[in-house]
């Protein structure tokens, strides 16, 4: 089989300078871009454009090293043309506002001839917490509204809940609400100052306490999964609040999730997918900025960033 090409290759993240080395996903998928030796390019969100007919960003050559401290050389800062670039990864973190949300309509303008990675069509189309909604045999009882007596009538119902904003990210603004809890009037009011944006309120999973299961998808097929324990005392499992990861292994229950949203995902170009399952149910489909790459690595030596470049290869060769 002859070698693949060199692809020319730019990523739209959060400064590279600050990530951890050990952890962060865009960084493994990057190196593994260089390891393969694929050219690099990045850029933050802020320095995307469209001029007069193309879309261009201010970015720089990015050279990468596992040196903690010393982990990236960039070169001069210069315009760089997307249509001349093979791939470009779409990693900035959210918020999923209407910064990002035009960011996705940019990157629209230089899609498939440019691979866009995830699709930005079905990045923008499908955020976390509303894709789910299409599968309601597969996740909570869940309610989205922002009228304070729907989400009076769905706590009433069913008593333990978590209550989260549609487009929030990293466990931010997560709370749970105990039967006994008073405090509905007042986190709907101090949402309301933030934002104009829906709620989400969902039933309490109890099975939580043991973990909420990272799956991680590639090309709409299940690699593996880590377990996220929340911290003593916490509810919220992600790893930006403390969360700790533990090896765990796909159930017969986490393999008929991915069947049936998987086709959907690889038909949609989402090609680096993480979802989110607790016990028996799923609670988000991740598409914007998935992670946890290493942490599976470390795990189980399944090496997932060389997969996702082979899926990648693949639609370039």
């Amino acid at each position: 089989m002859p070698a693949m090409k060199s692809l020319r290759v730019g990523f739209q993240m959060d400064p590279v300078d600050t990530v951890d080395i050990d952890a962060d996903s865009t960084f493994r998928i990057a190196l593994e871009a260089q390891d393969r030796g694929h050219s690099l390019v990045y850029w933050t969100p802020d320095h995307l454009a469209y001029v007069e007919g193309r879309v261009v960003a201010r970015g720089q050559a990015m050279t990468l090293r596992r040196e903690r401290g010393n982990h990236v050389t960039l070169g001069e800062m210069h315009d760089i043309d997307l249509s001349d670039l093979d791939v470009v990864w779409l990693r900035q973190d959210p918020p999923f506002d209407m910064a990002y949300i035009t960011n996705t309509h940019l990157l629209d303008r230089v899609h498939p001839d440019t691979l866009v990675v995830n699709d930005p069509t079905w990045v923008r189309g499908w955020p976390e917490k509303l894709m789910v909604l299409d599968f309601p045999d597969l996740t909570p009882p869940t309610v989205v509204s922002r009228d304070l007596e729907r989400l009076k009538a769905f706590k009433a119902r069913h008593g333990d809940v978590i209550l989260k904003p549609l487009y929030g990210n990293g466990g931010a603004g997560v709370f749970r609400l105990t039967p006994d809890d008073r405090n509905l009037n007042s986190l709907h009011e101090v949402f309301s100052v933030i934002n104009r944006e829906p709620l989400v309120m969902q039933k309490f999973l109890p099975a939580v306490a043991k973990g909420d299961k990272r799956v991680i998808l590639i090309d709409g097929e299940p690699v593996g999964a880590i377990n996220r324990v929340p911290a003593e005392g916490e509810t919220r499992s992600n790893m930006h609040v403390g969360g700790r990861p533990e090896k765990v292994a796909l159930t017969d229950r986490d393999r008929e999730i991915c069947a049936a949203i998987g086709p959907r995902l690889r038909d949609a170009g989402q090609i680096f997918v993480g979802i989110d399952v607790i016990g028996d149910w799923l609670t988000e489909i991740n598409v914007t900025s998935p992670t946890g790459l290493q942490e599976l690595e470390r795990f189980d030596g399944v090496d997932a960033s060389a997969l996702i470049w082979e899926a990648i290869e693949r639609r370039r060769g």
